[in-house]
């Protein structure tokens, strides 16, 4: 009989089996010595890749060799099963047969260019840089060995996602290990999962204009494929400005095998729009908040700011009009935003909120819980747009959604989660099927799980402290400021503290000029104060 101990997993709250992959990042950890997080994430992801593609490269290889007719080091043979071609000189055997070898690190640069010339999709997207003098080659000898244990790429340990869930374990630890910088490339994965939820992206164009490593399109994949629907029905188009992250990005969807069109340049969404002409069906995203370095002031004649020219000090409605922007006229939009986004009446934000809640486009906003990301500590909202609330096109499950316009749902999230570590709070599934589950039956449509399940999603009732249908007119009402705490009948949520004390450097400094007494400038302060919604 097996000893229980040893069997038992950890599991986290979405039941997610937390055995190697946690055993292997710490081994993994150890070996990185005085190496800044950063770094060395590209040098173990880079070669989790480097061993995912020679393991499935090599249980092809052994099948073609069997094969009458058929040459194993064809590479014509590999692109007609969707499969990496690996030259002698890269594939895992090579590299660990030199793992303890000074020149290690060169061999493994040598055989990142050689699987970049051989597979045209991979062209400037692998790390070269393991050669360098500061890599301990000691240490990058154990690294190997280490990587070397698992099965990676072979069919069994595909129809599993070992890869993928090694790879999301890993992007998530080195988020956190970076801190504030890691939300940059990453999104909690329970954000993700309910974002995909509310949304369900069965078919058609998903976008998301400021990627960072893949997680909108893994999980918008892994939606489809779990729901018996088919991933052929989407097609996936990104950006990111990072390039480093850009080639996260291209490893993570490749390893899946996932086809994407993800475009890079340092330009960014805002100057230099990769996918100018597309009109995608859902625009999934986390963008950067509060950003005041969007060079906003060279963009204010841009067609994109529909409702209003958004601050140049910050970009949390230029991200909102660039999604809305890239809408088809039945589109829908789920993202991210920082708190500031639903209140703030500043540099004419107000406005702007304003325009797009009177030409109907918010549908959903949702508070959520605080110590969700690994870029913030500070609580953040949904907001979920809809370019057609009749919804009179017919969706693939369940017909049309009723006919919602002049409505909005609010959604306050802000007491749930659980606390997977001293600073990190998750969602669980029970949390995310209620939050997506009250969207849909407000929408009036059976969620893919009811639909599945050959349910229904329920009469959509107000519930007190958690969700509010609110009319237009009570929106008007509230100065169209749009936290759901006034609307469901609890506290309202402080304002970001990131983005208020932004706002009052803004304002104090503008305001000082225009003001030569002191009570003067008291009084202009009050009345803007007022304005955000904060009481006197």
């Amino acid at each position: 009989m097996p000893d229980s101990k040893n069997q038992k997993k950890e599991k986290n709250s979405n039941g997610t089996n937390l055995g190697f992959e946690e055993k292997l990042w710490k081994t993994a950890d150890k070996l990185r010595n005085n190496m800044d997080a950063a770094e060395y994430k590209h040098v173990v992801l880079g070669l989790i890749f480097l061993k995912y593609i020679s393991d499935a490269f090599k249980e092809l290889y052994e099948k073609l060799s069997k094969t009458k007719g058929a040459n194993p080091e064809d590479s014509d043979e590999y692109r007609a099963e969707n499969v990496f071609f690996v030259p002698p000189a890269a594939r895992w055997n090579y590299i660990q047969n030199n793992a303890k070898k000074p020149t290690v690190g060169k061999i493994i640069d040598s055989a990142m260019d050689a699987i970049e010339r051989d597979n045209a999709s991979l062209k400037g997207v692998l790390p070269t840089n393991y050669g360098r003098p500061a890599l301990d080659k000691q240490r990058l000898g154990e690294l190997i060995d280490l990587i070397g244990t698992i099965g990676l790429g072979d069919k069994e340990n595909r129809s599993k996602d070992i890869l993928g869930r090694v790879y999301e374990y890993f992007l998530g630890q080195f988020a956190d290990a970076e801190g504030k910088k890691g939300g940059q490339f990453y999104t909690a994965r329970s954000v993700v999962e309910l974002l995909i939820e509310m949304l369900e992206p069965y078919k058609g164009r998903v976008f998301d204009p400021c990627c960072g490593s893949g997680g909108m399109f893994v999980q918008s994949e892994k939606f489809v494929e779990a729901h018996d629907g088919r991933i052929g029905d989407i097609s996936i188009y990104g950006q990111e400005s990072n390039q480093t992250t850009w080639r996260l990005c291209k490893m993570n969807l490749a390893i899946r095998g996932i086809d994407a069109n993800i475009a890079w340049n340092n330009e960014g969404s805002f100057l230099r729009d990769a996918h100018k002409d597309l009109k995608a069906d859902f625009v999934i995203a986390n963008p950067p908040f509060n950003d005041s370095d969007w060079k906003g002031e060279m963009l204010r004649e841009d067609p994109r700011w529909k409702y209003g020219v958004p601050p140049a000090g910050n970009a949390n409605f230029a991200w909102i009009q660039h999604f809305i922007y890239h809408l088809s006229p039945a589109g829908t939009a789920g993202f991210v935003m920082a708190n500031g986004s639903m209140s703030s009446n500043t540099s004419g934000e107000g406005e702007i909120r304003k325009n797009i809640v009177e030409a109907d486009l918010a549908d959903c906003i949702i508070a959520m819980p605080s110590q969700l990301f690994y870029n913030t500590m500070i609580p953040v909202c949904l907001w979920f747009i809809a370019r057609d609330k009749k919804n009179h096109v017919p969706t693939k499950q369940t017909g049309t959604h009723r006919d919602r316009r002049g409505e909005t749902l609010f959604i306050d999230a802000r007491n749930m989660g659980v606390m997977i570590d001293r600073r990190h709070r998750e969602l669980t599934a029970e949390e995310i099927s209620r939050i997506a589950g009250t969207y849909h039956s407000w929408r009036g449509t059976p969620s893919s799980r009811h639909s599945r399940e050959g349910g229904n999603p329920g009469v959509y009732k107000d519930t007190a402290g958690f969700c509010k249908s609110a009319k237009l007119e009570e929106i008007q009402k509230h100065g169209y400021i749009l936290t759901p705490g006034r609307y469901v009948g609890t506290e309202e949520q402080e304002e970001d503290p990131e983005a208020f004390e932004e706002k009052m450097k803004r304002l104090t400094g503008k305001l000082s000029g225009q003001f030569k007494k002191s009570d003067e400038l008291e009084g202009e302060i009050k009345k803007n104060l007022k304005g955000l919604g904060y009481p006197l």
